[in-house]
Order: structure tokens, then C-alpha cells, then sequence
């Protein structure tokens, strides 16, 4: 049987696979590991402008983390953490038995540390040749945060800064993610420290830094499985998303995240309630925001919401950023990026020399790596609305003083979680063996959707002279149901946590990942 991935595709096959689950044949390779105490060494906040200070050029490093500060993983425990607090006494009246109530409370608390925990860490070496004859040994690791549902989900970071906590970091924010728009999947995540630009397709198959070499990487991966472990399997190629649509992919994945963060906001943006609190108006036409990152996830952020009748005034990359208060234009900067390499130079913008975080504006969105908002840049930010398109851009005590200022965060496990969604809808598309637009599900929605607009265009017909224009307007039970972020807006209610809409997001994945693991009896 032909590897048609590598030599040595054998010993890192099951890391390379990110929905690979314990069921595979592989799920013996993954030792189970205690939650450890060590915590990561690198990671590091923007440097950022000092006042009067020019920014250093790679203004994204991830630099040594002072004493005392918070690891990437430890932010993730400790917003999970301010959520079991809060949910920790409704959890205790929700269980039956036993009847004693601080039996009840050391179950319940028992569950909460099972579900904070990693649950499986897989490390791997494997060498590979480079173009120049010379031997390196590749170094990466997988982290399955939780497996209360399955497969585990999670892509693969390639970066020389990566570490075995800030796998599990991203793994636990997957789990999370998921729990809250509802996906059936379990958190996983892979990292490989390598720096992909330093190496050819030749010297390793699963470097990628564009679009459409990602689209190949998934579809390496999966052809990999199908030949060795999956060969057997009918449904190998559902293994990993992400594929080319010849491959088994789906429309929309790679603008996925993008088109999330759009719906995200608009959700927020015109309710009333909480555009009141911060003292904006609702809407987003007309609104300024600023991105930070023109990767995937940045560029399809700004096409939508330009759309919208948003305007970009700034955009900040890796070795630069620009502005311009009349407007940037997301296709425009695209193609200027694709030509260049870079943002700098863009003729229709000036060179930004400040951070790109503390400009004014309505809505800013860090598209780019985690620990970008800190307590020393918190208090210069002038946005009434943040989207953390990254994941954890923003450390705990800049949440602390961003709900003292009322600026509204909409937090990375709601506001990224497109990507994940449409996953999920690929997943099952693999698994059905039948193209999207046939599945019974997208028969039944669009069937819906034409008969709400009978009923709407009728009652138009019936009524126009006197009423106009009938809209067909959801309830709120119905929107409660569909929406996601009407499920967070009830608990941040029923809670008291105001403008907290980040620890309302982790309590609603809480919740239902506790219901599961009671449920399934996962906790003996």
C-alpha cells in the first residue's frame, strides 16, 4: 500500500489528522496526561507604542513573559474559571442526587474540573531531509482537550514559538467554541514548530501559508489517512475540513470565519439594549472599525462588513499598518498584498507609525495572534466594540478594564466560531457521501424559507394599502432557539453580568458540556 504523504507519515500521521477521534485505530498511540503546572514560556504582549515611542517593526513577536504574567493557557483556565463561580450554585439545584447538598457540591465540582482539564497530549519527532541534503528533526504536538463528544476538532498552528500549553490552550478555547454554536465536536488542536516560509513543499508537504495551499494540505492529510489507517473506511475522507471542493470541501470555508464575525456583530449592533450601554447607535452602516491582521480571517471581516456600509479606516500587519479616514478597500489592499507581499506602501492610505489598536473608531477586530489587549495598552484603546476575530487576543485584566470603560467585547469563542460551523456542515457532507445542496436539511431550510416568504409576500398583497410593508418577525423564544448569541445576551441576563458577555459565553458552554458529561456518565 502506497504513503503517499511522506517517509515518515507513520509516527505523526494521527497529530497531522485534526478530527482523528479515540475510536481510530490510532487512539492507542495517545497517552493520557495530567493537567500539568507548568506554564508556557513564551507568548508576550503587542509592544505596542510606548507614549512617544515609535513601534518596533515585528510588532507581533511573541516575547518572554514578564514575571508574573499570564500564559496563553492559564488566561483560557482562568475566564473558565470566572465562569464556574458564577455557575457553580445553579448547577448544584439542577442535579437530583445525591440529596445531600454538599455532596451535590462536590459532584458538581468535580465535573467542572473534569471538563477544565486536557485530557490527552500526544507528542511527536520526525525527521525530514531539506533541500540542501541537511537532516531536521520537526517537532510538534496534539492536544485533545476534551472527547465528552466526538470526534475531536482543531486545526494545526505552525509557528518555531509554539508549545505543548499553548496547544492545549487552543484545544480548550476549540471545546468551548464548539459547546456554544451547538457543533457536536470535542476541542482538539496541533502545533509544529516550524517556521513555514523557511521550507519548500518538497522538504515538508504540510508547510502551507496560502488559501489554496491550505486547501491542499487538508487534502495531503486526508489522502494520507484514506491509504494507511482509513483504508478500510468509507467516510476516511471526513477525517479532516477544509478540503478542496473536488476533494469533498464546501463553498464558504475559507470565508467562513469572516462572514461569522459580520453576524456576530450585527447581532449586537442592532440591539438596543446594549448599543445603549456603550452609547452607540445601532446599525452598522456608517460605523468605522479598525482590523488588526489581513490574513483569512482578517480580509473576509472587512469584505463583509464593507458591505454592510462599514468603513475600514486602518489595518495593521506583522511589519506595518496604514490608515485612511475616508476608507481602505478590502479587494484593492488584497490585491496589493498578493503583489507585494505586504500592506506597507499601499498608495491609498498613509503609513500608520502608532498602533493600530489605540486608534479611535467604532468597532476594533484583533484578527491577528493571542495577548494583543494587556493592561498596559487596555486604557489607550478608543473603540466602543470589540470582535476577537483571533483567538485570546485580550488577557484578563484588559477584560477588567474594558468592562470598566463599557466597551462591549464579543468574545473569540462566539465571535470566530464560523469556521468550526462550517466544519461541521462539511463533516457531514462527507458522511452522507452527497453534495451540500442535497442534503435533507438544506432541502428543508430553503422549503421554510420560500414558505415565510409566501405568507410575507401575501399578507403584503392583502394588507398593502393600508400597512405597507409586513415583515415576517421571529419571536424571541424562536431567535433564543437559533441564535446563538441570544442564548449568551439571556444568561449575561439572568446573571447580572451587564456588558461580561465573555463569561455569559463560557457559562453557556459550561452548561451544556456539564449536561453531556452527566448525561453520558462520564463522571463515575
Amino acid at each position: 500500500m502506497p504513503v503517499k504523504f511522506s517517509s515518515f507519515a507513520s509516527p505523526h500521521l494521527l497529530f497531522c489528522v485534526p478530527e482523528l477521534s479515540k475510536v481510530r485505530a490510532g487512539s492507542a498511540l495517545i497517552k493520557k496526561k495530567r493537567k500539568g503546572s507548568a506554564l508556557r514560556s513564551s507568548g508576550g504582549d503587542t509592544p505596542g507604542r510606548s507614549r512617544g515611542k515609535p513601534l518596533v517593526p515585528c510588532r507581533w513577536n511573541h516575547a518572554k513573559e514578564a514575571e508574573g504574567e499570564l500564559s496563553f493557557l492559564s488566561i483560557v483556565e482562568s475566564y473558565c474559571d470566572r465562569a464556574e463561580r458564577v455557575v457553580e450554585k445553579e448547577l448544584v439545584k439542577r442535579l437530583r442526587t445525591p440529596k445531600d447538598e454538599n455532596e451535590r457540591m462536590l459532584w458538581v465540582r468535580g465535573v467542572l474540573d473534569a471538563i477544565r482539564s486536557c485530557g490527552h497530549v500526544l507528542e511527536v519527532a520526525f525527521p525530514i531531509r531539506r533541500d540542501n541534503g541537511c537532516w531536521e528533526l520537526i517537532k510538534g504536538c496534539r492536544a485533545q482537550h476534551s472527547q465528552h463528544r466526538l470526534p475531536c476538532k482543531g486545526g494545526i498552528r505552525y509557528s518555531k514559538s509554539v508549545s505543548a500549553d499553548e496547544v492545549k490552550a487552543l484545544a480548550a478555547l476549540m471545546t468551548y467554541k464548539c459547546a456554544v454554536v451547538d457543533v457536536p465536536f470535542g476541542g482538539s488542536k496541533a502545533g509544529v514548530t516550524i517556521e513555514p516560509k523557511n521550507y519548500s513543499v518538497s522538504n515538508i508537504l504540510i508547510c502551507a501559508r496560502r488559501d489554496q495551499t491550505k486547501k491542499l494540505t487538508m487534502s495531503w492529510i486526508a489522502d494520507t489517512y484514506a491509504w494507511t489507517l482509513g483504508h478500510k473506511d468509507i467516510n476516511s475522507y471526513a477525517c479532516v475540513t477544509g478540503k478542496p471542493i473536488s476533494q469533498g470541501g464546501i463553498h464558504g470555508r475559507p470565508s467562513a470565519t469572516g462572514r461569522g464575525i459580520l453576524h456576530g456583530i450585527e447581532n449586537y449592533i442592532n440591539n438596543a439594549t446594549y448599543m445603549n450601554l456603550i452609547g452607540l447607535k445601532t446599525g452598522l452602516s456608517g460605523k468605522t472599525f479598525v482590523l488588526q491582521g489581513f490574513g483569512s480571517v482578517g480580509f473576509h471581516s472587512m469584505r463583509y462588513l464593507q458591505r454592510y456600509g462599514a468603513c475600514c479606516i486602518c489595518v495593521e500587519e506583522v511589519d506595518g499598518a496604514i490608515y485612511n479616514a475616508d476608507g481602505i478597500d478590502s479587494n484593492e489592499l488584497q490585491y496589493y498584498k498578493q503583489e507585494h507581499g505586504t500592506i506597507v506602501g499601499f498608495p491609498k492610505a498613509k503609513k500608520l507609525e502608532g498602533s493600530a489598536l489605540e486608534v479611535p473608531c467604532d468597532i476594533l477586530i484583533p484578527a491577528a495572534i493571542e495577548k494583543q489587549l494587556t493592561k498596559e495598552n487596555a486604557h489607550r484603546v478608543q473603540a466602543k466594540i470589540i470582535a476577537e476575530g483571533a483567538n485570546g487576543p485580550t488577557t484578563p485584566d484588559a477584560h477588567d478594564i474594558f468592562l470598566q470603560r463599557k466597551i462591549l467585547v464579543l468574545p473569540d469563542l462566539y465571535i470566530n466560531a464560523g469556521g468550526v460551523t462550517v466544519s461541521f456542515f462539511e463533516w457531514l457532507k462527507n458522511l452522507n457521501h452527497v453534495s451540500y445542496g442535497r442534503l435533507t436539511f438544506k432541502y428543508e431550510r430553503d422549503s421554510n424559507y420560500h414558505l415565510l416568504m409566501s405568507v410575507q409576500q401575501s399578507l403584503e398583497r392583502k394588507f398593502r394599502k393600508s400597512c405597507g410593508s409586513i415583515p415576517i418577525i421571529p419571536t424571541p423564544e424562536f431567535q433564543a432557539r437559533i441564535a446563538v448569541s441570544y442564548q449568551i445576551m439571556s444568561i449575561a441576563t439572568k446573571y447580572n453580568l451587564g456588558l461580561d458577555q465573555r463569561t455569559a459565553a463560557y457559562i453557556c458552554a459550561i452548561e451544556k458540556i456539564f449536561k453531556t458529561y452527566i448525561e453520558a456518565s462520564f463522571i463515575y
